[in-house]
């Protein structure tokens, strides 16, 4: 029979995503409904590491669903990467009589958590991440939020590249992964989609699409480029002198990964959230919280991260088809 589970942890860790304070509330509260004591972990891994630890009551995560960021906070820490670092990691985790862990973040913070799960310390995995990369789920806490956030900006950016007759390039987030490029470009009516996993550096295809759009009377031409990609300005100095078009480049950064969670990222967070003090506390550990064909479910650690994610070349197709 498995350790009777009697106080967990939380820590966030990464970047922050809208939404994680969401998951935060509900990792707190679902947990002092069965009687387990919850321990908040500041700052990651690092504050695991500098014990910036504190119990965490039902009061401590009042009024902030609706907050972006994370109150726990998140920090990147080389030590943890490190055998001794992860060693001291666990052993902190029992001297606060930590039985066990949710950590909210992406295949990094993973990673962390493998390797407290190795030395003896229950770990439950979240997928907290704007970019939604992580190929075990379908869902990824703060996606939403952020491809709204940019969804939006792009609207307004278009509007003044309407009135100028310009050539709009828009530098979204997404170093690896285009979803948040993909999903913003079709839902804006992008004419060209700039993703890491498909870009063939071809700059000259864009010049020829935007010089036939102006030949049939096209007033406007709006690129969604990867951050992935990224060199924006360059590319639209390189693309004026190419087409004779005006054109400007704007980087959203990171007002992305911020802001009040939508509906959704609040929905998904509570019950992933909640769903992993469930399964911490019946005595699980090394697992993903996933979201997969419309169920809440969960994963091994290991075969989450063996897994890949690709954009669909469906998908992909459609975006140029549409444009």
């Amino acid at each position: 029979m498995s350790k009777e589970i009697k106080t967990i942890g939380v820590l966030t860790s990464g970047g922050d995503a809208p939404g994680m304070n969401a998951a935060i509330r509900a990792v707190v509260r679902e947990a002092l409904h069965n009687k387990v004591k919850v321990m908040g972990i500041k700052r990651g891994y690092r504050g695991l590491l500098n014990e910036e630890i504190y119990e965490m009551r039902a009061k401590d995560v009042s009024g902030i669903i609706q907050a972006g960021g994370t109150i726990l906070g998140t920090a990147r820490c080389s030590e943890f990467r490190t055998e001794e670092g992860q060693a001291r990691g666990a052993e902190i985790c029992r001297k606060y009589g930590i039985d066990g862990i949710v950590v909210i973040g992406g295949d990094g913070s993973y990673r962390g958590a493998q390797a407290l799960a190795r030395n003896g310390i229950n770990t439950i995995g979240v997928p907290g991440t704007i970019d939604l990369d992580i190929a075990c789920t379908d869902y990824t806490i703060g996606f939403d939020t952020a491809v709204n956030t940019a969804m939006d900006a792009i609207d307004k950016v278009k509007d003044t590249s309407s009135s100028h007759e310009r050539c709009s390039i828009i530098e979204v987030m997404g170093r690896h992964a285009g979803y948040i490029a993909l999903w913003c470009g079709i839902s804006t009516g992008a004419e060209d989609i700039l993703l890491p996993e498909k870009y063939d550096y071809d700059e000259q295809k864009i010049v020829d699409h935007i010089i036939n759009n102006r030949r049939i009377g096209k007033t406007h031409h709006m690129i969604v480029n990867a951050e992935g990609i990224g060199h924006s300005t360059s590319m639209a100095k390189r693309i004026e002198a190419a087409t004779g078009v005006e054109t400007r480049a704007t980087i959203l950064g990171y007002m992305q990964r911020g802001g009040s969670p939508t509906c959704t990222d609040r929905y998904y967070a509570s019950i992933m959230g909640a769903y992993a003090a469930d399964i911490l506390v019946a005595g699980k550990s090394n697992r993903v919280v996933c979201y997969r064909d419309g169920k809440f479910t969960d994963l091994d650690i290991e075969e989450a991260l063996a897994m890949q994610k690709n954009i669909s070349d469906y998908e992909y197709q459609i975006a140029w088809n549409i444009r």
